[in-house]
């Protein structure tokens, strides 16, 4: 991560911060400075041991990756789905059913099947939906 930092620029904030700090003190500086990041990349890394410790090993196994929200992008889901082959088998249904039948000479199935009650309704039982009316 270099920030978009070239040799140039580094060369040039060096020359400033010798020109503000001084030639006496920049020594001291940057001591300090090597002394601070080493003290935040050990933090970093402890941080990063005890979310190991309590969350256990189950932690190394996930795929951060996959689950970055930024690949969530409706616009490409959309752009891929709209560009995908479509299946070459239709999958079955009532339209599929009735198209084949067609294709047969049989007559096309209902789409919705009514259950029928083999017991007819006597006036001591009420009628049950679905069933067919005493005669």
């Amino acid at each position: 991560m270099t920030f978009g930092l070239t040799i140039e620029k580094l060369l040039l904030i060096g020359l400033i911060a010798v020109m503000i700090i001084g030639p006496e003190r920049l020594p001291a500086a940057a001591e300090s400075l090597r002394r601070t990041i080493q003290q935040v990349r050990r933090m970093a890394r402890t941080a990063q041991e005890r979310v190991r410790e309590e969350l256990g090993p189950e932690v190394a196994d996930v795929d951060w990756q996959r689950l970055d929200p930024r690949q969530y992008d409706p616009r490409r889901i959309i752009r891929e789905a709209l560009l995908a082959e479509p299946d070459a088998a239709p999958t079955p249904g009532p339209t599929a059913a009735a198209s084949n039948a067609a294709e047969s000479g049989e007559p096309a199935p209902s789409a919705v099947a009514i259950p029928v009650d083999p017991a007819p309704a006597t006036a001591s039982a009420p009628a049950r939906v679905g069933t067919a009316p005493p005669q």
